[in-house]
């Protein structure tokens, strides 16, 4: 594999052509920032195309994390991209799983392509870069608008059953068997023809993100605006940040306006709760293998705004051991607390018993490991899933539910986060 650089100005348009340019692979990754500041930051725009190496398991049990740690050392030196569903490490039959359609539980690929695009610069990793940027060069700059009829998309559960089941896990919290669940539900439309590019940039479009991903596994696609990170490792630092607490955005407010709405969710007493307990969980995860004492809280309940939302992120941080793999520190942290909630075994429990629909690659992750072994991995919400074959759309959308929760006001949480997906579909 040769790398070549070239300058970004070369190509008109080139973040259009390089997803156009992808469309080729049964099999690519195209994560972008859309140039939010986020602390730390993330690679601008990353698109890996192809797989000369595979890691694909369907169903994966705990011994995943060891099995992936054996991929990741026998293409050591080598960018590798992938994904991580939530049932992914979980003991067979204790999660609810797709085994008849959607992404697997766990794959991961060394691309045979790989771009790497900033403001100034475009660099190309392949066996032949010059015929890569000529083949890009050759591409529209333009993404083609979807022709077909929107789909008719619906809910699996009825505002009544999902008020009913709120009500109930609120009486398990009473009890005591958690302090904090997030509840998922998903809305969904059968024998759908959608044009997978040309919605994920009208997701893009309308709802831009820092962690967003358009991901391609053969006939699975994935359009993701992820505002949430799950773990970075940069160096020697591990850094998750976990959002809870999420407010509605006029997406035509000011900035005045913003920064009061910020300060409404900031004196939250509901959210605030919410992003201390799963604070804690993220913390005790990380401790697990990080070095002893250096785990710590950087941002504790900050606001961020986005385009249709307002969100609290919370930063920890911790010091690992360089001999502690990858898959170690998956095994120990996934799934993510912020999609579980505390404690994460009890709560899983409650998931697989109350949620009617298997998440998938929901609330899972989509990330990139680097050739010197650093990574940086998304939480994989607000999203629409699309297997091609099937003709099956999902657009998953959950909540953090607390005693103190109103499950009205839950439900118009989840409708607030499915309405950009909705709208991506025309």
């Amino acid at each position: 594999m040769i790398t070549t650089i070239f300058r970004a100005g070369e190509l008109a348009h080139p973040k259009q052509k390089v997803l156009n340019w992808l469309q080729r692979f049964s099999t690519f990754s195209f994560l972008d920032n859309h140039s939010y500041p986020s602390r730390p930051g993330s690679e601008e725009i990353l698109a890996a195309g192809g797989a000369r190496a595979r890691f694909d398991l369907r169903i994966a049990d705990p011994s995943a994390f060891q099995s992936l740690d054996t991929f990741i050392n026998t293409h050591q030196g080598q960018w590798i991209f992938g994904h991580l569903g939530f049932a992914c490490g979980s003991e067979p039959g204790s999660v609810k799983r797709n085994t008849d359609r959607g992404f697997g539980d766990c794959f991961f690929f060394v691309p045979d392509v790989l771009v790497r695009l900033d403001a100034t610069e475009l660099v190309i990793t392949a066996d032949d870069p010059q015929q890569v940027f000529k083949d890009i060069d050759a591409c529209s700059g333009t993404i083609a608008t979807s022709g077909h009829p929107p789909p008719n998309v619906l809910s699996r559960l009825s505002r009544e059953e999902y008020l009913d089941t709120i009500d109930k896990l609120r009486q398990h919290i009473l009890r005591g068997d958690c302090y904090e669940i997030n509840f998922c539900q998903e809305f969904y439309a059968e024998d759908s023809v959608v044009d997978p590019l040309a919605m994920y940039h009208r997701l893009a479009a309308l709802s831009p993100a820092p962690f967003a991903a358009f991901y391609r596994v053969d006939d699975q696609w994935l359009a993701c605006s992820s505002p949430e990170r799950y773990l970075r490792k940069q160096g020697s630092q591990v850094i998750s940040q976990p959002i809870k607490g999420t407010l509605k955005r006029d997406p035509l407010a000011m900035q005045p306006d913003d920064e009061a709405q910020a300060r409404v969710l900031y004196n939250s007493a509901k959210d605030r709760s919410e992003n201390v307990m799963i604070v804690d969980l993220v913390r005790n995860d990380l401790s697990r293998f990080c070095i002893e004492g250096s785990v710590k809280v950087d941002e504790l309940y900050g606001v961020y705004v986005f385009p249709q939302v307002y969100q609290m992120i919370s930063t920890i941080s911790g010091e690992v051991d360089p001999g502690i793999p990858l898959g170690r520190m998956l095994a120990d942290s996934f799934p993510m607390g912020s999609m579980t909630g505390a404690p994460k075994r009890r709560v899983t429990e409650l998931i697989t018993e109350y949620e009617v629909s298997a998440r998938g690659l929901y609330s899972g992750t989509v990330g990139y490991i680097r050739p010197d072994g650093d990574f940086d991995f998304n939480v994989v919400i607000r999203s629409i899933l699309y297997d091609s074959t099937a003709r099956y759309l999902s657009l998953p959308a959950g909540s953090g539910i607390t005693f103190y929760s109103d499950p009205s006001l839950e439900w118009e949480e989840c409708l607030i986060k499915a309405a950009a997906m909705r709208r991506a579909l025309g």
